[in-house]
């Protein structure tokens, strides 16, 4: 391997917070309170040899804490545009239904995406990196496929935010990340029975 290559491999590896380079120590595993956990790359790199259920666990607290402010933000401020979208990506989750794994993951990412940016603040927005990484390994995990009750609970959400209900968008999507909160534990202990055999 040539020593451009290594060099751009580290560049990119510092800037993601793991590993640093000091002066008559060399290049080192930086400690992991300083590493870019939200990075698409890291989040997916986490996922990389095995199920971090730890990872599962808080970004479902994250999640928690995040989407359903998003919620309301969006009911509040959603404009037309955004409305389309969110309608756009609900159909697309239902027509997903009984489909391959890969096209509800898609359907509800854009769902998600929609709802971040229908709630206009550039600052949430950014959380969509992250949500959509997280998403996507949950969905690996998990292996559940939409149902037409995930669908009902994301529907409900978009109509408080047409209806411009902001607690009604916030306690919808509280009780949706909650049902993914339950998928999870499920997988987590249908993967331990199946170890245990």
């Amino acid at each position: 391997m040539s020593r451009t290559a290594v060099r751009e491999a580290l560049r990119v590896l510092a800037a993601k917070g793991l590993v640093g380079a000091r002066p008559r120590r060399g290049t080192f595993v930086a400690p992991r309170e300083h590493w870019a956990l939200l990075d698409a790359d890291v989040l997916r790199w986490r996922f990389a040899d095995r199920v971090d259920e730890t990872f599962l666990d808080e970004l479902g607290e994250v999640r928690l804490t995040v989407e359903p402010a998003v919620a309301r933000m969006a009911a509040l401020r959603r404009t037309d545009r955004d409305l389309a979208d969110l309608e756009d990506a609900l159909a697309a989750m239902r027509t997903a239904v009984g489909r391959p794994a890969v096209d509800h993951v898609e359907a509800d990412l854009a769902f998600h995406h929609a709802l971040l940016r229908a709630a206009h603040n550039e600052l949430m927005a950014q959380m969509s990196t992250a949500i959509e990484a997280g998403l996507r390994l949950r969905d690996q995990f998990v292996h559940a496929t939409l149902t037409s009750e995930s669908t009902d609970k994301h529907a409900e959400v978009l109509l408080a935010v047409r209806k411009q209900r902001p607690k009604a968008a916030e306690t919808a999507m509280r009780a949706l990340i909650e049902r993914s909160i339950a998928d999870v534990d499920l997988a987590k202990k249908v993967h331990g029975e199946q170890a245990g055999r």
